[in-house]
């Protein structure tokens, strides 16, 4: 019996034994209705059983004996009627479900011992395994597709997808059917069938939407691999000139024992004739990457820390080839970062003591970094939890290498799992440089200095990272020495890009509550405040944005403020200043005036009408509204506050507000207080309420604020 046949006959014979459990439960009910509907339809069922039983005897001759010994089913009296029936089928089904249980028990202690083999990388014994566990259930879905991966090991891919299609038949959702079946066709470069897989795992769970990816990217690189190497093999065939240039020079770079300086005259020829895909491709196929492993006298130059001009050359010679062989050319990148030699010598080269030698090494670097898959290569073949120090200290000199350093590290934490890497020696490396080169603004290359603390700042979208900032005393007082170095007093800023950057990096700092902070807030708040007589705008966007992060830290740093006039400076903000400016503005006022009647009395003293406020109250940035409704509370607790408000649509503004569908809960309770405030303070304002409906709305708002 085929393998079909036998699946048609097993979903046959479970939906029988569902079809009968559903009588069974239906006979044993309490419902007469039920009971009685059951009854109607076990009748029918074995009307239709004796009809076929006729059918059949028409066409063929019966030839069963009859066995009048009992055999535990009922005799034929018994089988009219429909108790005795469906007590016999009550007993097959629970016996057929006891084996089934049995036989489960055992799958999966097959499956245990086929998984253990597998991970010992006994391909062949957990076949069997798996096997023999389908042999006891063959319906069990995780059998065939662990048998199936084993299957991918062991190179047999048709094999492979024969079971990932039993797996799906089992689950047609399967993504484990799906990503072996995707990995077997990608083997057998059926790249369509491939695709056509992590599209049904990107249908049936979207959120596989990185693997997805990465697959398809797999696919696509490998197809391209493919098509450039049968299209340089035809080259070859034909006897382009290019394509035998690069096969013959191959073969005399390969010849042992010569001079330095044949070897690298031989490639930079060599790299001179990379002028195209087909160059590259017979690079590779022709065993290009083994120049270092098979040639003694060019591995012993590579791998020399001390070199002699001679075998800087070489070694630039080396670079320059890789750079030409590499540049957009994923297969390649992935066949150098994989070479064990170039692995292991990369970041030694990073340190040369020879800068043309660095320079070319963040050259080379630099072409993977361009692209997530040479990001990815990067990440995962090389150990890179020192990379962050390594490059971060070319922010000392003052050529190309700084900035290619910079913007190396800039691709690079796009990757999580670089980020991941730099935790590891974030404090006791890293750290200590970085305020090392903070407090040598003067001596460093400012603009990649600049570069290396927008870095850090980014860096800190990493939570452990972030943390192992905000508890550094020493970074704290190295980024606010910075500051003092950029801006002496009511001067011109000395280092406009570094003070913009490292007022990122304190507001980033200071997203966090810390002890650190708390301590620093006022001496923040100082230089804040020097900072807004600036005329760079961006420079006191920023200090606002930093004073709306530092002041909750300290109700003493509040208090100061106030007193030094901030409100005043605020208000102007939120009059003149851009959005950015505006909604760190207005976030800092409330700040202000939730702990300080003094800043409550100055606000309506100078916005009497709260104008101001009433103008933000109806900004679609939900924060800014909510922040302005939280100030116009505070406010309104100034008396005579609500009264100056009599013939302003103040009312109509907050209802609006209150019952506005936003995102944050908050915005809506701050206006609602605000509209409850104003209605205490002068009952006027209730009556316009009426007129606006009003007051059930807002009282379903209310209702719905509790709720939640």
């Amino acid at each position: 019996m085929s393998k079909e046949r036998e699946e048609r006959d097993l979903q046959k014979f479970l939906r029988d034994v569902d079809e009968i459990t559903d009588l069974i439960q239906g006979l044993c009910s309490t419902d007469p209705a039920v009971q009685e509907k059951a009854i109607t339809d076990a009748d029918k069922k074995l009307s239709c059983a004796v009809l076929k039983d006729e059918n059949k005897g028409k066409s063929q001759v019966d030839r069963t004996l009859i066995n009048t010994r009992n055999s535990g089913w009922p005799n034929q009296e018994e089988v009219m009627s429909p108790e005795s029936f469906m007590s016999a089928v009550e007993k097959d089904a629970a016996e057929r479900a006891k084996t089934r249980k049995e036989n489960e028990a055992l799958a999966n202690a097959l499956k245990e011992k086929g998984n253990d083999a597998f991970s010992k990388g006994d391909y062949a014994v957990a076949i069997r395994r798996y096997t023999e566990g389908l042999k006891k259930q063959k319906d069990m879905q995780v059998l065939y597709t662990n048998r199936a991966q084993a299957y991918i090991k062991l190179q047999e891919y048709e094999k492979a997808i024969c079971d990932c299609d039993w797996a799906l038949r089992c689950d047609e959702n399967c993504v484990k059917a799906f990503f072996h079946m995707g990995k077997a066709y990608l083997a057998l470069k059926q790249y369509s069938k491939a695709r056509e897989c992590y599209q049904k795992i990107l249908e049936t769970d979207p959120h596989k939407g990185k693997l997805c990816k990465d697959c398809i990217n797999e696919i696509d690189l490998e197809e391209k691999r493919q098509l450039e190497e049968e299209r340089a093999v035809e080259e070859l065939r034909s006897g382009e000139v290019a394509a035998v240039s690069v096969s013959e020079l191959l073969q005399k770079l390969s010849r042992p024992d010569e001079n330095i300086l044949f070897y690298t005259g031989g490639i930079q020829l060599l790299t001179e004739i990379m002028k195209d895909c087909t160059g590259q491709t017979l690079f590779r196929t022709s065993n290009g990457f083994s120049i270092i492993n098979d040639n003694q006298v060019v591995r012993r130059v590579f791998s020399t820390k001390t070199k002699s001009p001679a075998e800087v050359e070489l070694s630039l010679s080396l670079l320059h080839l890789w750079q030409a062989v590499c540049k957009e050319n994923g297969e390649n990148q992935r066949l150098l970062l994989t070479h064990p030699d170039v692995n292991m010598q990369l970041p030694a080269l990073l340190l040369s003591e020879v800068p043309e030698i660095q320079e070319q090494c963040l050259a080379l670097l630099s072409l993977y970094t361009q692209a997530e898959h040479g990001r990815n290569l990067l990440v995962r073949h090389l150990n890179l939890t020192r990379w962050l120090q390594t490059l971060m200290s070319f922010a000392s000199v003052f050529d190309s290498r700084a900035s290619r350093a910079m913007n190396l590290l800039t691709d690079l934490i796009l990757e999580e799992k670089f980020k991941m890497q730099c935790r590891i020696k974030l404090s006791t490396g890293t750290l200590p440089l970085f305020t090392q080169l903070l407090s040598s603004v003067e001596t460093v290359n400012q603009l990649a200095l600049a570069q290396c603390i927008a870095i850090m700042g980014d860096l800190c979208s990493d939570v452990v990272i972030q943390m192992q900032m905000v508890e550094s005393q020493e970074c704290w007082q190295a980024c606010l020495g910075l500051v003092d170095e950029c801006w002496p007093g009511n001067k011109v800023v000395r280092y406009p890009e570094c003070l913009y950057a490292v007022l990122g990096l304190l507001m980033n700092l200071s997203l966090e509550p810390s002890s650190v902070l708390q301590e620093l807030a006022e001496e923040i708040m100082r230089k804040c405040l020097s900072l807004f007589s600036s005329k760079d705008g961006r420079t006191v966007t920023r200090a606002v944005g930093l004073l709306s992060h530092a002041l909750p830290a300290s109700p003493a740093a509040v208090e100061e403020a106030v007193s030094e006039g901030i409100v005043k400076t605020l208000v102007h903000f939120l009059k003149e200043g851009g959005p950015t400016t505006t909604s760190y503005a207005v976030k800092t006022l409330a700040v202000c005036v939730r702990s300080s009647r003094r800043a409550q009395e100055q606000m309506v003293k100078m916005d009497g009408k709260c104008y101001t406020l009433l103008r933000l109250l109806r900004s679609e940035n939900e924060t800014v509204a909510g922040n302005a409704a939280f100030c116009l509370g505070r406010c309104l607790e100034v008396p005579g506050t609500a009264t100056k408000l009599l013939d302003t649509d103040v009312v109509k503004i907050l209802l609006k507000l209150a019952v506005r569908d936003v995102q944050k809960i908050s915005v809506q309770e701050n206006a609602a207080v605000a509209l409850g405030k104003l209605c205490t303070a002068d009952a006027r304002h209730v009556s316009r309420l009426r007129e606006l409906n009003g007051m059930a709305v807002l009282s379903d708002s209310v209702k719905h604020l509790q709720i939640h």
